[in-house]
């Protein structure tokens, strides 16, 4: 087995990644080297107060914090002249027929930044940062918990990474997660996804409408924009839209409570409204829209 040269934290700063960090501050989980946030230029306010409120615990611990970006994906994807970034939008064609856009803003925009960074500790020079000195590995860990399983890869995917999930190890599910950060005094975790991801649920999209104006705002404004796709791609033969009914966000359908959610509410009303999509937002190594489109810098 390969002994790793570093040990990373790739922190989204949800649930499951923020119990890592914190078990790795307590020293419940020895061995962190460091933890890597991805910043992709548009997470909510709430997610960047959280990942300021992590950095200090992580500095008490001797941990290092790198915030890490490749740019702005809301700022990119309007610009002409940016290289085209593929968005999950949902999309219908002129016939009425529907599908969905491929899935590259979570490589471009996290896997990307976070390899890049991971090769600069495993002492890659600069500026490329691309060729990591031989038998120098990193374990990366990623929270992935046991009602998560499913997502779990362990295929590598370059040379200088081995993956590691923790939460699995200690058998911990997401709601174990939670009930451990409520016991430690940490309070309410927010999700951590982009403002306008396609894969917000109707309770995360009323949530905002009716607590974050700003921010729904920026939303629905941003949706008017993406029309016809990326600005700098060719215009789609059809629309393309944030939320899967394919109607305009400030008029999509949010307030009808789905099955699940209803489900939901009857087993514990105390719990925060479900969603039907991602609960702790969007995971690089994990986002339900499938595997991400390779870029060259990721491997």
């Amino acid at each position: 087995m390969t002994t790793p040269t570093l040990r990373v934290l790739s922190l989204g700063a949800g649930v499951q990644s923020t119990a890592l960090a914190l078990m790795a501050c307590r020293g419940d989980l020895p061995g962190l080297d460091g933890a890597i946030f991805a910043d992709t230029g548009w997470e909510p306010a709430a997610v960047y107060a959280q990942v300021d409120r992590l950095a200090v615990e992580l500095g008490r611990a001797g941990i290092p914090l790198y915030r890490v970006s490749n740019g702005n994906v809301r700022a990119d994807s309007l610009d002409p002249a940016h290289r085209f970034v593929s968005v999950p939008y949902f999309t219908q064609a002129p016939d009425g027929s529907k599908g969905m856009a491929r899935r590259q803003c979570t490589s471009e925009y996290k896997l990307v930044p976070i390899n890049r960074k991971v090769r600069e500790l495993l002492g890659a020079k600069a500026p490329t940062f691309r060729t990591v000195p031989k038998g120098r590995v990193a374990e990366q860990w990623i929270g992935f918990s046991t009602d998560e399983v499913y997502r779990v890869n362990d295929r590598r995917e370059n040379r200088y990474t081995i993956k590691r999930y923790p939460l699995l190890e200690l058998g911990l599910s997401r709601k174990d997660c939670e009930r451990w950060l409520k016991v430690l005094g940490w309070g309410h975790t927010v999700k951590s996804a982009c403002i306008g991801c396609p894969f917000h649920g109707n309770a995360y999209w009323r949530e905002m409408r009716e607590h974050r104006p700003v921010e729904w705002a920026d939303a629905c404004e941003f949706d008017r924009r993406i029309r016809k796709g990326g600005a700098s791609a060719p215009p789609l033969n059809g629309e393309a839209f944030l939320h899967s009914s394919r109607v305009p966000l400030e008029l999509a359908p949010i307030d009808r409570v789905t099955r699940k959610e209803w489900g939901d509410r009857q087993l514990d009303i105390f719990d925060e409204l479900a969603e039907q999509g991602d609960f702790d937002g969007c995971s690089p190594y994990g986002c339900r829209s499938g595997a991400p489109v390779t870029d060259r810098e990721a491997a």
